[in-house]
């Protein structure tokens, strides 16, 4: 999935495809967040602070693989 890269101290670079949000920390963890709406993903992308929207609104919510066992 193509990711987008964003400025936060939290997340490197966001996806979205199909009700899959993709995640990118800036540890290098990739987690895919599942059956997760549209509107959620564009109210991430403008949120001013990216890392406390998915703390509070992505992580608590939805089902999530990690895509990526390293580092």
């Amino acid at each position: 999935m193509h990711r987008t890269p964003v400025e936060s101290s939290a997340l490197r670079s966001v996806g979205y495809e199909k009700r899959v949000l993709e995640i990118e920390y800036v540890q290098g963890q990739v987690y895919d967040y599942l059956d997760v709406p549209r509107p959620v993903y564009d109210a991430l992308m403008t949120a001013q602070s990216k890392g406390r929207y998915v703390n509070a609104q992505v992580k608590t919510h939805y089902r999530y693989q990690r895509i990526t066992n390293d580092p």
